[in-house]
């Protein structure tokens, strides 16, 4: 069975405002961000996933209020350790910051995870909501603009970094019947 996929990055917080690494914080959405969810126009699904902080299952609410999102702990956000509620200004004379920016991104977050260690933990997420999807067409999940990347760039050639996406914005992709992806495009869920 066919399905098709919409991943959809949550609606913007105070600490995207400030270009924060916002991750494993609880941070709930901004008014601005609701109002800006609350603009566009999203796909229709039959069934949502989101990760288990509450600014994806606001994100969820505003966008499918007729569905009770299906929780999967997987796919919330990386652990940002150290930085964490930080931005870059803040951390730009550190060693550990440099030391990771060096690296491309690829070292852990020092006291919290590596990129490979999240991407693991998304995709083990990733099939579960496929399973529990059991025979629906339409998949909507709101999730974090790391899960994301993970994912896309887990299923798809390209860097991680490559599918980056704004807050309010994703990707659809289908998953055939005899089990690839394929159809990535982006989405600004304009109206």
């Amino acid at each position: 069975m066919e399905k098709t996929i919409t991943l959809i990055r949550h609606g913007k917080t105070p600490g995207n405002y400030e270009k924060r690494y916002i991750g494993i914080t609880d941070e709930p959405l901004s008014v601005d961000g609701e109002k800006e969810i609350i603009s566009r126009h999203y796909p229709e699904c039959d069934i949502v996933f989101s990760s288990p902080l509450s600014r994806c299952i606001r994100t969820t609410e505003l966008i499918y209020p007729e569905y009770k999102p299906v929780i999967i702990k997987e796919l919330r956000e990386t652990d940002f350790g150290i930085f964490e509620g930080k931005n870059y200004i803040e951390l730009a004379e550190t060693k550990e910051y440099i030391d990771w920016i060096e690296s491309g991104g690829t070292t852990p977050f020092p006291n919290g995870e590596s990129r490979d260690e999240a991407s693991s933990r998304t995709m083990i997420g990733f099939e579960k909501l496929i399973k529990l999807s059991g025979d629906c067409k339409n998949i909507s999940v709101v999730c974090h603009g790391g899960t994301i990347m993970a994912i896309l760039s887990s299923l798809f050639e390209g860097d991680y970094y490559s599918y980056h996406v704004e807050n309010g914005e994703g990707y659809t992709f289908e998953l055939s019947s005899n089990g690839l992806y394929h159809g990535l495009r982006t989405r600004s869920f304009i109206r």
